[in-house]
């Protein structure tokens, strides 16, 4: 009997840690789903959609807009960090895509699962009935060629495992710092500012001061291209003038030359004016006194013809 017992305590022990990561519990703060995963999961792209999942852990465990999502066989739930805490997710707030993901990648499909075609998404109106599925019309049909891009992982997360795994606190402040993205999802953006908040109130003065720096930046930006505009401006205004004044510097040199050697051949011309000067004046003066005798003769002739 003790044997029995012994073999079937062994046996509910390794039952309790092959479920390890997929037991169900409550905690406080968030949700504590029993997701306590070793380290960063490896997450695979599913195939024509904008989702990742995670094929080594033992949950319905997918990546989407920036979140990572947790379907339990009854429930869905949501986080940032991809060991939680986890937010409970009601059934008209979970994004289609992630609704959209067809049954073969579900690696703990609930029961209900069965006789799905596993290539089809799961039959949520069938499970959720008929309000939902009325309020939900043709969730299962979209234009396959405008699907939206994945969203990059987090994988900053991947240095933080086991007792290195920050607390709630922490988690907001590294998520702000670290991952930059934000969703687009408008169901997922409802979700990931609850997950948020308090980063968000944390981060919220620095975003103030950043916007008061960007509304400041154009005066500055102008002021400070200001003098190296005009300063670029009156760069060929300044050069300009240099070649105008070589060039006027050189032609004044060169009307100077002739002047030079007029007034170096002035002295020259005067010395020759001086000697020459009084005997051309002399010369021209007795000329003068020539024609004046002649004239003087001519007329003293006819007055003593007239006699």
């Amino acid at each position: 009997m003790r044997n029995a017992l012994i073999v079937v305590w062994m046996l509910m022990c390794s039952i309790a840690a092959a479920d390890a990561q997929v037991s169900v519990g409550v905690a406080a703060p968030g949700l504590s789903i029993g997701i306590n995963l070793p380290g960063y999961p490896q997450l695979v792209p599913v195939p024509g959609y904008p989702v990742y999942y995670a094929p080594q852990v033992d949950a319905n465990y997918f990546f989407y807009d920036g979140m990572y999502w947790v379907y339990d066989g009854e429930n869905w739930y949501a986080s940032t960090w991809y060991n939680g805490p986890w937010a409970l997710v009601v059934p008209d707030a979970v994004p289609l895509f992630v609704l959209r993901v067809p049954v073969r990648y579900y690696r703990r499909p609930p029961v209900y699962f069965r006789g799905w075609r596993a290539d089809f998404a799961p039959r949520w109106g069938e499970h959720w009935g008929r309000g939902w599925e009325q309020h939900h019309r043709r969730w299962d049909r979209w234009d396959r060629g405008s699907v939206p891009a994945r969203a990059p992982l987090p994988l900053y997360q991947r240095q933080y495992s086991g007792s290195r795994y920050p607390h709630v606190e922490q988690q907001q402040a590294y998520h702000a710092r670290n991952y930059r993205y934000q969703p687009r999802d408008t169901l997922v953006r409802q979700h990931y500012p609850a997950q948020s908040l308090r980063g968000e109130r944390m981060n919220a003065p620095e975003r103030r001061q950043g916007a008061r720096q960007d509304r400041a930046s154009p005066p500055l930006e102008q002021h400070r291209s200001g003098p190296s505009s005009a300063t670029q401006e009156r760069t060929p205004g300044a050069q300009e003038p240099f070649p105008q004044r070589e060039r006027s510097n050189a032609a004044r040199s060169e009307q100077a030359r002739p002047m030079l050697n007029r007034e170096q051949h002035a002295p020259h011309a005067g010395g020759r004016g001086e000697q020459h000067g009084p005997e051309a004046r002399n010369h021209d003066n007795a000329r003068r006194g020539e024609q004046e005798g002649t004239a003087g003769r001519g007329e003293q002739r006819g007055s003593e013809r007239g006699r």
